[in-house]
């Protein structure tokens, strides 16, 4: 069976609240200094020239611009020079649709820093543009790509981006201020240095003292239907099969349309493999040593359950087949009964069902799929890795522009910014608090499209975003999204995001290896699914392990071992 029979789903992850205070100290007085010295030579020049006799001036080789002479490691560093400067910035999704200089906010970002951005997204694949551009040697100047790319360990290894601790110990000592210790930690490569910077990154220990786990994983149901059903019981084979055969028998259309029984984000790689194995709380590790997650007997019995319900009709393949754009035609129609789906993914679409002619037909989180002792399931929390990583490439002319860019970025100021836009026009101080202001907090709920389109504001410019600081500002969430949210949070295994992201990255034989095997898993579980009775499908999965060997499996199992036990050491550290 081909790959095209499903189509991949950008992951998001999104996380929640917690305060870290930042003290910003006001520059000191190296701007008024080194402008008094650039006028007093200009005024020796023009001396000179009006009397026609050039004086030499005296130089002193070793002393360094105006610009690194005053370097303080508690000042930021962009404001020692504002003049414009353009920064082209990629951004690895395809699906990234928003623009910088026409809303409100880039607008005043650039007006304030200096810095006038033009954005990049792939046509297709973000690895393979960006992969293209490495072999042209000629890269954006900033560049954001999810944290679990291979292209990301290829810019690094292949000496194409910049290592940010050592520009920053050249134009902007304030970074290491405001990206973290923890983060830059986390991402230090053997050699010393760390190439990146993540968005949405989250430690264990701020989960535990917050209660808020970033966790996105759920199972939702569409209400009206499922209530109307008396509620069944989701988390057992049974039960799932009968509530199929019940949305069969009685709900197989809406407003004239066919439902979709069923609905897994990003299908096979993610969906149907460890989003399900989370629900199903399948072990990542079993006395200290990495689990085949693949074989589990739960995760198994699981994937047959799903095969009986494709023999019965039940299923159909629309959700191995469905393109982006039709996914989102049914989610905004409330065409689907159940998903596995990331709640973030519905924050803009559940307001919108629940103020619809039908107002009860948003998705409700409820339990799905368990193991066969009944346990909670174990959804990924967030993690140190973060969402999306932030490099500078070592293409661009303006290294000192661009740290100290990425710099005002993530510090309190930059975030403030970027994420509440200009005081006065869509935000304002309330009891010492920045707070959006009214029709901004009604556009949130109405019309996110323009909201991000003319004003730019809250989730429109995420690649630096810092949720450990931006989430004090958020508005309080309507109940039809919080209801999702606390769920997921209530199921979510706090200390289980050390374990994602574990895989092998790049060009190296194991990353080889590990491709070859995740994408021959890609096209057997759709034949798992299809197959005709049990008996194939045990033929089926037995000639896909005897391949994943042939393929060299146990040296990934080995790669995820050390991985892991460094990721450990670094948590201890």
């Amino acid at each position: 069976m081909s790959r095209n029979w499903y189509t991949k789903i950008q992951k998001q992850q999104r996380k929640d609240d917690y305060v870290m205070k930042r003290n910003l100290i006001k520059p000191g007085l190296t701007l008024v200094l080194a402008a008094s010295l650039l006028l007093g030579i200009a005024a020796c020049s023009n001396s000179a020239n009006s009397e026609n006799k050039p004086t030499p001036q005296p130089t002193d080789s070793t002393q360094p611009p105006p610009s690194e002479a005053k370097l303080n490691p508690d000042d930021p560093a962009w404001k020692l020079d504002t003049s414009p400067v353009d920064l082209t910035w990629f951004v690895g999704a395809n699906w990234y649709a928003h623009t910088w200089g026409d809303s409100l906010t880039s607008k005043y970002v650039t007006e304030k820093t200096g810095v006038n951005i033009k954005l990049e997204v792939p046509s297709g694949e973000a690895n393979e543009h960006i992969t293209l551009m490495m072999t042209s040697g000629k890269l954006p100047d900033l560049i954001s790509m999810g944290s679990w790319e291979t292209a990301v360990k290829k810019l690094w290894e292949g000496d194409h981006v910049y290592a940010l601790n050592e520009l920053a110990d050249k134009y902007d000592p304030y970074f290491f201020k405001v990206a973290g210790d923890g983060t830059l930690k986390w991402y230090r490569q053997e050699n010393g240095n760390t190439y990146g910077v993540p968005n949405d990154s989250y430690s264990p220990n701020l989960m535990h003292e917050t209660g808020m786990t970033a966790a996105n994983q759920t199972f939702l149901v569409r209400k009206d239907l499922y209530e109307e059903m008396g509620s069944p019981d989701l988390s057992t084979p049974e039960g799932f099969l009968n509530a199929l055969q019940l949305v069969k028998d009685k709900y197989s259309q809406y407003k004239g349309q066919p439902i979709s029984p069923f609905f897994a984000q990003g299908n096979v790689p993610y969906g149907m493999t460890e989003y399900l194995q989370n629900l199903l709380a399948v072990p990542h590790e079993k006395d200290g040593k990495v689990y085949d997650r693949i074989t589990d007997p739960d995760y198994i019995a699981w994937l047959k359950t799903f095969r009986t319900a494709y023999e019965r009709g039940l299923i159909n393949v629309d959700f191995l087949v469905d393109s982006d754009t039709q996914v989102e035609e049914k989610t905004n129609n409330a065409r689907y009964f159940m998903m596995v789906r990331e709640w973030t993914g519905m924050s803009a679409v559940n307001p919108m069902l629940a103020a619809s002619g039908n107002p009860d037909s948003y998705y409700i989180a409820v339990d799905g799929p368990k193991n066969s002792k009944g346990d909670n399931p174990k959804l990924f929390p967030g993690n140190m890795d973060g969402w999306m990583v932030t490099m500078i490439s070592k293409s661009t002319e303006n290294p000192e522009r661009a740290i100290r860019f990425l710099t005002y970025l993530a510090s309190e100021e930059g975030q403030r910014d970027l994420f509440l836009g200009k005081e006065g026009e869509t935000w304002e101080m309330v009891d010492g608090k920045p707070q959006l202001k009214p029709e901004m907090v009604k556009l949130l709920d109405t019309d996110i499209e323009k909201l991000e389109k003319e004003y730019g504001i809250m989730d429109t410019y995420w690649m630096m975003r810092n949720p450990v600081i931006v989430n004090q500002w958020r508005p309080e969430k309507s109940p039809v999204i919080k209801q999702m949210e606390d769920f997921a949070n209530k199921q979510a295994d706090i200390d289980s995001g050390i374990y994602k992201g574990l895989d092998p990255q790049g060009d190296s034989d194991v990353s080889v290896a590990w491709s070859r095997i995740s994408q021959n898993w890609e096209e057997v579980l759709p034949e798992l699914i299809t197959a005709k009775n049990e008996a194939e499908f045990d033929k089926i999965f037995d000639n896909f392990l005897d391949r994943r060997e042939n393929y060299n499996f146990g040296k990934v199992m080995e790669y995820r071992q050390a991985e892991l036990d460094v990721r450990k050491s670094k948590m201890a550290e």
